[in-house]
């Protein structure tokens, strides 16, 4: 069996696509995943189950649009890649750890690739880089520094020119769903 965190676009997002975690977890679990949990409530899910990456994305985004009517994107990781995200982090160990300790705005984020962006596409994201945004970019991760945010970042709003899906979690929250798939190895 494999840990996989799915990680949803667009649910419970600025009002919309309202979905209850206890209902998600059931639509996991009915379609036979194993030791389902969610965190907090904008689509962060975590399992186990002997199913392929692919399968089980394509499964869950026919599930979760028959059962709540919605057509979004299902971004997969197992714990093994999701502990890799967080161990190789290209930025700083100052930025990372000012992430973790911040209690105010955030301003440290992944946006997690369903595949491999261009390099056209990395190079377009390079014109929405300044001195308050900037990104690096490893395998199907960007890690993003957004010193003022992400609601009015040039460059978070122009993700959608990687032309790939992807969804955007902050520092926070991916060291959290770190530390609850490596609870569930043991």
């Amino acid at each position: 069996m494999t840990i996989y965190v799915a990680l949803l676009r667009g649910i419970n997002v600025g009002g919309h696509n309202k979905v209850k975690m206890a209902e998600l977890r059931s639509m996991f679990e009915s379609i036979g995943l194993k030791r389902v949990q969610t965190y907090i409530q904008s689509g962060n899910v975590l399992f186990d189950s002997a199913d392929e990456a692919d399968v089980l994305r394509r499964r869950i985004e026919q599930e979760i649009d028959k059962f709540f009517s919605l057509s979004l994107t299902a971004v997969l990781r197992t714990s093994l890649e999701l502990e890799r995200i967080i161990k190789n982090c290209p930025f700083p160990e100052e930025v990372r750890r000012d992430a973790e300790a911040s209690t105010g705005v955030e301003t440290f984020y992944v946006s997690v690739l369903l595949e491999q962006p261009t390099l056209d596409g990395i190079e377009q994201l390079n014109g929405y880089t300044s001195e308050i945004d900037e990104f690096r970019f490893q395998n199907r991760e960007i890690y993003l520094l957004l010193r003022e945010g992400v609601r009015n970042s040039k460059l978070a709003n122009n993700l959608f020119r990687l032309n790939v899906p992807s969804t955007v979690r902050n520092w926070k929250t991916m060291n959290k769903l770190n530390n609850l798939a490596k609870a569930m190895v043991t």
